[in-house]
């Protein structure tokens, strides 16, 4: 069994290379956000080019109607140009009203045009007696000591974490394939 004094010292190791991951992810988040300031104006530019440009394009399909009948589409340098049957759209603007509209008008059918989504209450059936929970099929597992290995400080901490999760759980996925 390792001695306490072994435990603080696996622990400055980990805290240390917790410190040297973080100062590594905020070189880079530094350098994505210098990345960004300076491809910024060219990408608003170039967006703005391109919107015109889709615009030109529209416009020029919507005089040529005539060209787009048989075949209604055309595939020009990898672009799709022409016309397809449009999709319907339902636009609800006030989903509460829509929904009260729909009790009031169609009662019997109010299962058919509104989800309902059924969840238990955990916290109100942890309450229920060692029986009644057996009998809805519900185990109420208490808290156990597990262990705990977290950074205490930063969001970039956080982040840290999570991409050391994530590389775990993918690591996890490779060895089960």
């Amino acid at each position: 069994m390792p001695t306490l004094g072994e435990i603080e010292t696996l622990t400055k190791a980990w805290a240390d290379a917790q410190d040297s991951l973080v100062a590594t992810v905020q070189g880079l988040e530094d350098a994505k956000e210098r990345l960004a300031r300076q491809y910024l104006p060219a990408l608003k530019r170039q967006v703005a080019i391109a919107a015109a440009k889709k615009s030109e394009l529209r416009a020029a399909i919507e005089d040529s109607r005539a060209l787009f009948t048989r075949p209604k589409t055309l595939v020009i340098h990898g672009v799709k140009v022409g016309y397809e049957k449009g999709k319907d759209e339902v636009i609800i603007e006030d989903e509460d009203l829509t929904v009260a509209l729909i009790e009031k008008h169609f009662p019997e059918q109010k299962d058919l045009y509104i989800k309902t989504k059924k969840t238990v209450k955990k916290r109100a059936v942890k309450d229920l007696s060692e029986l009644e929970l057996k009998s809805i099929a519900v185990t109420v597992m208490e808290p156990g000591d597990v262990v705990v290995i977290k950074s205490m400080d930063s969001q970039i901490k956080k982040y840290v974490d999570r991409l050391l999760k994530e590389r775990d759980e993918d690591l996890g996925a490779e060895e089960a394939a």
